[in-house]
């Protein structure tokens, strides 16, 4: 996937209304996407044939078919086309690339290049996430606790939060900490609800690090110390698994 983490998971926005500030969802991703597209106009002439990785993708390359269908999606370097990202990531996704799959998931569930349907973007979104790709974890994470496609299930929620949240998603971390914050889907546990807002916050979440301390202040000095030697040391782990 290219830098740009469209159209791979479900793009963060903090909550308003009910519920307000307690998690990350979807809205985003559309408000961004004008953004993303001028910035890949920018880069239009970057030298890469696209007529050769064509070919090459319509011979089987999953290389270049991936890089194809992230430029018609982004716009770099060819005309931004929803619908040519869609048939070229529909190809991979065929083939089981997990990140295709979860790609063309998201666009089903927001409709761009394809007709909307969230039925079709669960269904990718559950061959992506068995394949422990943590971007459909959240994304399933995500739709089950607000019942979009679903029925909402916050049991269900917090089981998809925990698996992309131990891979690293840093918006499966902020959203699992809510959940044990709220008791929701969970039993309500403030350790927990801390030590995963803490997670997210050493990452750059920066939701994570307005409510960290409201968190931090429901615990014991000696709770405080040991969550965050916790945290600390999953920060460390990753860091050396990702070396």
């Amino acid at each position: 996937m290219p830098d740009t983490p469209f159209p791979h998971t479900l793009f963060p926005l903090p909550l308003r209304g009910r519920g307000k500030g307690w998690g990350w969802g979807w809205g985003r991703f559309i408000a961004t996407l004008a953004v993303i597209a001028a910035c890949g106009a920018g880069a239009a002439q970057d030298g890469v044939n696209v007529g050769d990785l064509e070919a090459r993708a319509a011979a089987g390359d999953k290389a270049a078919t991936r890089e194809l269908a992230d430029r018609y999606y982004t716009g770099r370097g060819v005309g931004q086309d929803y619908g040519e990202a869609a048939r070229w990531y529909e190809k991979l996704a065929k083939l089981g690339d997990a990140h295709a799959q979860t790609s063309l998931g998201l666009m089903y569930a927001r409709g761009y290049g394809v007709k909307q349907d969230l039925r079709k973007a669960h269904r990718y979104w559950s061959f992506a996430a068995a394949q422990n790709d943590p971007g459909a974890q959240f994304n399933l994470g995500l739709s089950y606790s607000r019942g979009e496609g679903v029925p909402q299930d916050y049991e269900r929620a917090a089981e998809w939060y925990k698996m992309a949240a131990s891979r690293g998603h840093v918006q499966a971390q902020h959203n699992l900490g809510m959940l044990y914050h709220l008791g929701r889907g969970v039993d309500r546990d403030a350790a927990r609800a801390y030590f995963w807002i803490r997670v997210a916050e050493l990452q750059g979440d920066e939701l994570a690090r307005e409510f960290a301390p409201s968190l931090a202040a429901k615990l014991t000095a000696a709770q405080l110390e040991q969550v965050n030697t916790q945290a600390n040391a999953w920060i460390e782990k990753a860091r050396r698994l990702q070396r």
